[in-house]
């Protein structure tokens, strides 16, 4: 499995399962093979594509991927990754923890996550559809490095999720590096349940639940004991 936390897939997954928004990192990977960008994309086009493209993968084997999550990770691979500043978003989620981990621990607490957000919430972009979510488009000027997409996510009872996404321009065009749902930012959230638990039983501790399949958001809640 290449080493990734989605921050795109992971909201939509969130969102639609009416879980707690949190944090979504991934470490750096090649980017996808791709047609040469224009001079200059609005950060909110990059999100329409993003989610296009993976309905688009998603027709036809909706109920393969509800009984097997794990076969969502490489269309999440190949249509979200790209979109995704990892380093920078496993940093944030991390906090100061991040820089007294190994580049070994880095790794493992990165795969270990991708990991575990998949098992728990892969199966529900099964269920996402076109009529889902609602972005908003932006209207920045070329030269701008930093931007907010503001989305719309409809349940399937009907609610409606506010997910904004943040975004920095790259050279590799824009990526996503933290979202709030509802308001929430989930970067903040996981960085807070993370660091209590490390804090009670280090960083290997965590790494080892996430690996084990423990939801992120459960991480804070394990017995300090055990």
């Amino acid at each position: 499995m290449r080493p990734a936390i989605v921050v795109i897939g992971a909201a939509l997954a969130a969102a639609m399962v009416q879980l707690p928004a949190h944090a979504v990192p991934a470490p750096q990977a090649a980017p996808a093979e791709r047609q040469a960008a224009p001079a200059w994309v609005q950060p909110s086009q990059v999100i329409e594509t993003a989610a296009r493209q993976l309905l688009e993968a998603l027709k036809g084997h909706r109920e393969e991927y509800r009984k097997d999550p794990a076969k969502v990770t490489p269309l999440v691979d190949k249509y979200l990754l790209p979109h995704v500043d990892t380093r920078l978003a496993a940093q944030l989620v991390l906090g100061r923890y991040w820089r007294t981990a190994s580049p070994e621990q880095r790794r493992r607490f990165i795969d270990a996550f991708y990991h575990s957000m998949m098992v728990n919430f892969g199966g529900a972009l099964a269920d996402f559809r076109s009529n889902m979510l609602k972005v908003f488009p932006t209207h920045l000027r070329p030269g701008t490095n930093f931007a907010t997409v503001r989305t719309e996510m409809t349940r399937g009872n009907g609610s409606r999720v506010s997910v904004v996404y943040l975004m920095q321009l790259t050279p590799r065009g824009w990526q996503a590096f933290d979202v709030h749902i509802d308001g929430v930012s989930y970067v903040k959230s996981y960085r807070e349940d993370f660091a209590s638990q490390i804090r009670q039983q280090g960083l290997d501790a965590v790494i080892k639940r996430l690996q084990e399949g423990a939801k992120p958001s459960a991480i804070v809640h394990a017995d300090s004991g055990s």
